[in-house]
């Protein structure tokens, strides 16, 4: 897994592969969208991560913005206190593909890593 170009650490991490998949979705899009990184109650273990593409006039004057090379990740403050050092990857493998979520602050996580607990 290696890391998108960056000059420094981010409070959210992408990975090459996970770049390359979100900006696939992006353009089956057809628009130029950011992607909207969040947490809500829920899940087997107390919370889960949610991810949205949005327009980019909807980011909020205390979102948090994180840019990759023109491609924008977009969290609100609050979200951020629990996915700071959040990496996000993404895998094809045909069990358990898809985005996945290494989070640093989860003290639990659920056996299908959606969700998670501090």
């Amino acid at each position: 897994m290696t890391q998108a170009t960056q000059t420094q650490p981010k409070g959210i991490q992408l990975s090459e592969t996970a770049l390359k998949h979100v900006l696939m979705l992006r353009e089956q899009q057809g628009k130029d969208l950011c992607l909207r990184v969040g947490v809500r109650q829920g899940g087997c273990s107390g919370m889960s991560y949610m991810m949205d593409f949005e327009e980019p006039n909807k980011i909020r004057d205390d979102d948090e913005v994180f840019d990759y090379d023109g491609f924008k990740i977009v969290c609100d403050p609050k979200s951020l206190l629990y996915l700071y050092g959040l990496m996000l990857d993404y895998s094809n493998a045909m069990i358990g593909g898809g985005f996945q979520f290494t989070n640093p602050n989860a003290n639990q996580t659920c056996g299908c890593g959606k969700s998670f607990g501090v």
